[in-house]
Parts: structure tokens; C-alpha cells; sequence
């Protein structure tokens, strides 16, 4: 579950972790009262308006602007709420802004110059153990760093076992080439982050940039944060943090009704139980020709509703063009299942798409019959290849 930038930053503050101050506002009055507060508060004379939104790349997309008025702060924050704001990591149609949080400048004068790095937690499902990514180029894109300067990106494994220890964070510290306070700093900020990182069952902390500020404090001034969805029910205040407007409506539907769906792009609608045979399944559909419109597991409870309900979820995607439904029969009768469709088929008028079933298990043989013998415009398979041919053969 990912978190907004607002958000993510309250979760840090409250493990002490420095972040950037800022108030989220949700129309162009608020955020004058927020600059305004902001003012009192900090003493800052200019302020960050950024657009909050479920994406990166949010200024390159005009989601971050600086205002160096209150005026610039109403004009600004305008412009911004309300936006379809288009970044690489968006769709073509972009994603509305509903809110923007207004923030302190930290980038001012002092006895040095600020410096940005960048710092990431996340699990290396290679090892098993969390990480620690960071580099020296912050504020830039590190798959760009990656690709360019690889050797500009240092990785600290933490052993689950003692947690980050203090010759870590120092390490850290000292490849990043700070020194005196930021150094200090510095390994506070790291050590605090992993806390704040473990103990809210995070599976991604991204802070891009952190800054060195003038006076040598280091602070987050970005915040991408997401949680562990599995681990929300140890965690009933982050559960809350949860923004529907900002996930896929047909996804959280399904979810509501106990389908694991994923949307995408393609030509061919997908009805499994089972998120093993679900992935071979689109497998063996782009080898017939298609692409998978989504990604759909049932789970061990195929009945007439159930299947009802995942029907209606594939057809509204209007580039579906066939479904393939694939059950294994193990805890499920594949007769039960075949029955579902035919009542579902049955409760739903006619389905403009081609529907081709294949069943395999307990009862496959009595579940074929029944599609067979159901009168509907259905197409049954028993084996794999039979089920690809007749994805190719309706696409074709």
C-alpha cells in the first residue's frame, strides 16, 4: 500500500526522523493559510508546493513548484490541484491531483553548500535480508545513476538478526563523504530511517534527495514510502492512510469481493484459481498470440457468483476481445465450477466475447459434458495447448 509523500513523512517524523515541514492542503485558500503557518512556525520566507500523487516524477511533470509569495502560493497551488498530471511513471492520461502539500524551503544560505543524496531501505529477495541503497547523486533518477555510474551506488545489508549496527550507519555516513555534524547526523538519520523501516513492516522507503542542509542537518525532503499489505492488520492507523482515489476502482472492487486482480493492457481476460497457474496461464497466452487483459485469481471458491462477479469485473475492460478461463480441480470440483460459469453465463444475458474454459482434475471429464451440453456459446479444453489453440483461433 503506498503511502502519500505527507504521509510518509509523519510515519518518519514520528520515529525522529528529520523531514522537510510542510501542510497538506486540498484548495488554493488552504494553502495560503498553510504557507502562512508555515511562516510562523519555521521562519520561512519561501515555500515548495507539490502536487500528491501515487507517482514519481512529479516535477518533471510541473507536480513542484516554488513560491516566493503568498500570491505565487495561491497562484500556484491552482494551477495544481485538480491537474491530470502526466509524469514518466503515469499513464498518458495522467493522474488527478486532489491535495498539495505546501512546504518550508530547507535550500537556504548558510556557512555551506546544501548537498542531496539519496537513500533507500528495501528487502534484497536474493539474500533475504533488508538493504540499505545509497548514493552520493541524489535528487536524480538512480536508474540513471545505475546505468551511468554504477559505481556511485553503495549497498549496506542489515542482519535481521542484530538489526542496523552503529559501524553501519557510520559507513554510510563516511562514503557519502560527510564529515564534523552531518556526519553525526547522518547516522542518526540512517539508524532512525531503518527503525522507522522495520517497524512499520514497510517493503519500500525511498527518501530522494536527502539533504545536507547549510547548517549541516540532513533531512527528508521527498518521501516515497509503501507498506506491506499483508502486515496492515498489525497496523490499523496506517490502514487508514489508505487513498482509494488513487488506486485502480476496479482493483479495489475486486478486492472488496475477495479477488486478487491486477489490471493490464492486453487483448485476452483471465479467470484462474491459483496465482501459480494464473502466471502460466498469461504465459501460454502471449505464446498463443494475445496479451493478458489482467491478471485474476478466484481462489478454492469458484461458484456461480463468484464467477459472476469476475466476469463482470474482465468485460468492463473494453479491449477484451476473449476469456480463458483456467481451474485446476484440487479442493474445487471442476464440475462445480463448469456449473458456476453455465449459471453465471445464464444470469448475465449474452457476453459478446468469446468464453473458452479448460478444466482439469476432480470431476474434468463431468465438467466438459456440461459445457458441452450447456448450449452456450462456450468452447471447453482439458489440456494446455488445446486451451492456446482456441485463444488463437478466436483472436485470429
Amino acid at each position: 500500500m503506498n503511502l502519500h509523500e505527507y504521509q510518509g513523512k509523519e510515519l518518519l517524523s514520528s520515529f525522529g526522523v528529520r523531514i522537510q515541514r510542510g501542510i497538506v492542503a486540498q484548495n488554493a485558500d488552504e494553502a495560503v493559510a498553510a504557507a502562512k503557518k508555515l511562516t510562523e512556525d519555521t521562519g520561512t520566507g519561501w515555500h515548495v508546493i507539490k502536487a500528491q500523487v501515487h507517482a514519481g516524477g512529479r516535477g518533471k511533470g510541473g507536480g513542484v513548484k516554488l513560491a516566493k509569495n503568498l500570491d505565487e502560493v495561491k497562484d500556484i497551488a491552482g494551477q495544481i490541484i485538480g491537474m491530470d498530471l502526466v509524469t514518466p511513471q503515469t499513464s498518458a492520461e495522467g493522474k488527478r491531483v486532489h491535495q498539495v502539500l505546501v512546504c518550508e524551503d530547507v535550500y537556504y544560505p548558510g556557512d555551506e553548500e546544501p548537498d542531496e543524496f539519496y537513500i533507500s531501505v528495501l528487502l534484497n529477495r536474493g539474500t533475504g535480508r533488508n538493504m540499505i541503497m545509497y548514493s552520493t547523486e541524489g535528487g536524480m533518477d538512480i536508474e540513471t545513476v545505475a546505468e551511468e555510474t554504477p559505481h556511485l551506488i553503495f549497498n549496506e545489508e542489515i542482519d535481521p538478526a542484530t538489526g542496523i549496527l552503529p559501524f553501519q550507519a557510520r559507513r554510510i555516513a563516511f562514503n557519502l563523504g560527510l564529515s564534523g555534524l552531518a556526519f553525526k547526523e547522518m547516522t542518526k538519520f540512517v539508524t532512525s530511517l531503518y527503525t522507522a523501516y522495520v517497524k512499520s513492516d514497510s517493503s519500500l522507503f525511498e527518501i530522494n534527495p536527502v539533504l545536507k542542509t547549510s547548517d549541516s542537518k540532513i533531512m527528508a525532503v521527498d518521501a516515497k514510502v509503501s507498506l506491506d499489505a499483508n502486515a496492515l492488520y498489525r497496523h490499523k492507523d496506517l490502514a487508514a492512510l489508505r487513498d482509494l482515489r488513487e488506486e485502480n476502482a476496479i482493483e479495489v472492487e475486486a478486492g472488496e469481493q475477495g479477488l486478487n486482480y491486477v489490471d493490464l493492457d492486453g487483448n485476452v481476460g483471465c479467470m484462474v484459481n491459483g496465482a501459480g497457474l494464473a502466471m502460466a496461464t498469461m504465459d501460454l497466452i502471449k505464446q498463443a498470440g494475445g496479451e493478458p487483459a489482467n491478471f485474476l485469481d478466484v481462489g478454492g471458491t469458484a461458484d456461480a457468483a463468484r464467477v459472476e462477479i469476475a466476469f463482470e469485473l474482465i468485460l468492463r475492460d473494453p479491449a477484451v476481445k476473449a476469456i480463458l478461463i483456467n481451474i485446476f480441480g484440487g479442493i474445487v470440483r471442476c464440475d462445480r465450477v463448469a456449473q458456476g460459469v453455465i449459471d453465471a453465463y445464464k444470469n448475465m444475458g449474452n457476453i459478446n466475447v468469446p468464453i473458452i474454459v479448460r478444466l482439469q482434475g476432480t470431476n474434468a471429464d463431468i465438467a466438459k459434458k456440461l459445457i458441452d451440453d450447456s448450449g452456450l456459446d462456450v468452447m471447453s479444453a482439458t489440456e494446455f495447448q488445446e486451451a492456446a489453440d482456441k485463444v488463437q483461433a478466436v483472436l485470429a
